[in-house]
């Protein structure tokens, strides 16, 4: 991202809190989010089912945003991006244990339309703050680690570290850490 657009993105994306009213824009991210990944050749990563209607998809939206701490980016007043905090990873995941206070990133999406923007970074950046603030010294979260790990290397980039690998039936996953001063 050049100087232009993070001015650009910190000029217009506004971070607030998340609330039960924002699931039919966080559906309406994720459902955009399958078709641009089936539209690249990636079916395995979320399936070809909208999100929205996949087993469970609207029920753990709305669980998202009413048991966990979530954010919503807006850009000129229009939802464009969701974070979702939580103290630790999805118990249904074989993620082994911080052993220490954690923050963790349960859900990171943004709008397609506005990819490249920074929208995501920008939302990693607050993460980085609500743990700063927390008092805590890690912040994880987790991703699709198939394909040609371009995910993985997304969350490198914003600095962000591979620990471990895990494998949930058969997609495989990378859980990443990242140490806050």
């Amino acid at each position: 991202m050049n100087d232009t657009t993070a001015n650009d993105t910190t000029r217009h994306v506004r971070i607030r809190p998340g609330t039960l009213a924002d699931a039919p824009a966080v559906l309406g991210m994720l459902d955009a989010a399958v078709v641009w990944m089936n539209a690249r050749g990636n079916t395995e990563q979320w399936g070809t089912t909208a999100y929205s209607r996949q087993p469970g998809g609207a029920d753990r939206v709305e669980r998202y945003l009413t048991e966990n701490t979530p954010y919503i980016a807006e850009w000129d007043g229009a939802p464009v991006g969701a974070l979702v905090l939580d103290s630790g990873p999805s118990a249904q995941l074989p993620i082994p244990p911080a052993g220490e206070p954690e923050l963790y990133v349960r859900l990171l999406i943004s709008d397609r339309r506005r990819a490249g923007l920074g929208i995501g970074a920008a939302l990693l950046a607050h993460a980085e703050e609500e743990t700063r603030r927390a008092g805590v010294a890690l912040l994880r979260l987790d991703c699709w680690a198939g394909g040609g790990g371009e995910l993985v290397a997304y969350y490198e980039r914003n600095g962000f570290t591979p620990t471990d690998r895990f494998l949930s039936e058969r997609w495989p996953g990378q859980v990443l850490a990242k140490r806050i001063a």
